[in-house]
């Protein structure tokens, strides 16, 4: 009999330590090497972002043509402003030859919806 109950007891303990280990990775109690990673380089991306897009506003402002500007990037949809940013150049800093896109979606929106 008390086979029967060790047997019982050994897959319970296996089922629980499958069902511990499922739920401590899908609730990120622990972070692998390649998720702290990734986090840390859209940390590290959107901080670079944050410190740019305001300066691509200021030189943007500096232009004399950016009521134009800015008519023609509020009649365009979300999506498509940021490659209109890139391609009028208007989000590309000193010693660059391009904008980033992240730089580029940024300076569209603090320019068209500066609230959020």
């Amino acid at each position: 009999m008390t086979k029967g109950y060790m047997k019982s007891f050994g897959w319970g303990m296996v089922v629980g330590m499958v069902v511990l280990l499922i739920v401590i990775f899908s609730t990120g109690w622990v972070v692998t090497s390649n998720s702290a990673k990734a986090m840390a380089h859209e940390i590290s991306e959107n901080a670079v972002v944050d410190r740019l897009a305001p300066i691509a506003v200021a030189q943007f402002m500096k232009n004399p043509n950016r009521e134009e500007g800015l008519k023609e990037l509020k009649k365009l949809e979300s999506w498509q402003r940021p490659d209109y940013v890139k391609k009028q150049g208007w989000a590309i800093m000193p010693g660059e030859k391009e904008s980033d896109y992240g730089v580029a979606k940024e300076f569209a929106r603090l320019l068209v919806d500066p609230v959020k």
